[in-house]
């Protein structure tokens, strides 16, 4: 067997989305342990699995802009809020079906992006950290003190996700909307990328000068950017809201925006294989320090109060490391896993 049977040749097949048989293989068996996993999971498991969607979803759009675009954002998760409290504000008050209010969630957070991204098309580096951050900090309290509509701490309670023949009134049923999702905004984020918009948004990535010398509107897409990312937020937003059923204040604090950012990281910046690894390894990471500690916190009383520190030590000590030992994340992990079996056993 020819050691470059399974190496890009050609740019058609640098263009293909899954350039390999194996890579089609592998994702034709993913695929089917996914639409499976209601019936052979337990409904923690399916939950869970749900939560991991959202993030992959939410994640994605995070990583067009910052990965892709080199806009640095830590007010995601406040785009996910005005997504939630749209399409929740919509189904209770203006009876929407669910259907219409999830794209109306994203169009809101989309408007929200614009208004955003118009201020900071001459920041970058810190002043666009900054200005951000504030966002989120507003949209927190905007959510907290406008009673009349948010329900402040209180919340809001939604009503089951539905269709015209079907009523999404358990996580098994949701997930299968999630993962539908999950599929359709990966596929989107994939031929985004790959399109003139995608290398336009690398090109100002990589030095927004010299894009501009050859022609690319800086302006134009870096907006279209911040729309693109807060409209997949909102949307993500939307289905989290309907996941939970109940939707407060404390669901889209400064906190989570900073848990997304380390998805990417973690993932790997640029990278859609990437923003799905890290957002499965950051939102399982939780559940894996509970599975390790709660037998010790069973045993030993006195650690139970001691697991929220841990969480967020982990969190911090995962972020420093992969920074330091691993900046291209899981993903570039995998791409050396690959590699060196794509060339076994020649791995000279």
């Amino acid at each position: 067997m020819s050691v470059n049977r399974y190496c890009v040749r050609t740019y058609k097949q640098d263009r293909r989305i899954f350039p390999s048989p194996m890579a089609r293989l592998g994702l034709g068996v993913l695929g089917i342990l996914l639409i499976s996993l209601p019936f052979w999971a337990g409904a923690y498991w399916v939950h869970v699995a749900c939560v991991c969607g959202v993030a992959v979803v939410t994640t994605l759009g995070l990583n067009l802009l910052t990965g892709y675009t080199g806009l640095i954002s830590l007010g995601h998760a406040a785009f996910m809020g005005i997504g939630a409290y749209t399409a929740a504000v919509l189904a209770i008050k203006a009876g929407f079906p669910f259907l219409l209010a999830l794209p109306a969630a994203g169009a809101m957070a989309a408007l929200a992006g614009v208004v955003v991204g118009i201020p900071t098309l001459r920041l970058k580096g810190l002043y666009l950290v900054i200005t951000t951050l504030a966002f989120q900090f507003i949209v927190e309290h905007i959510i907290f003190h406008w009673d009349s509509v948010t329900n402040a701490d209180t919340g809001l309670d939604l009503p089951a996700a539905a269709l015209p023949f079907i009523t999404f009134d358990s996580k098994e049923k949701f997930y299968y909307v999630i993962l539908v999702m999950v599929v359709f905004t990966a596929f989107c984020a994939k031929n985004l990328v790959m399109s003139r918009t995608g290398r336009a948004f690398v090109a100002i990535r990589d030095r927004d000068i010299a894009a501009e010398i050859i022609g690319i509107p800086l302006a134009r897409y870096k907006l279209l950017s911040f729309v693109i990312s807060a409209f997949i937020a909102g949307v993500a937003g939307a289905l989290y809201a309907y996941l939970v059923g109940h939707i407060g204040p404390d669901l889209y604090t400064f906190e989570k925006s900073i848990r997304y950012v380390a998805m990417i990281i973690v993932g790997g910046m640029a990278s859609i294989l990437g923003s799905i690894l890290g957002a499965c390894f950051i939102t399982l990471l939780p559940v894996g320090i509970s599975e390790v500690f709660g037998p010790l916190a069973s045993a030993y009383p006195a650690l139970a109060t001691r697991i929220g520190a841990v969480n967020v030590t982990v969190y911090g000590l995962v972020i420093v490391l992969f920074l330091l030992l691993e900046p291209a994340g899981l993903f570039g992990i995998w791409i050396r896993v690959k590699r060196y079996f794509t060339q076994w056993p020649f791995t000279y």
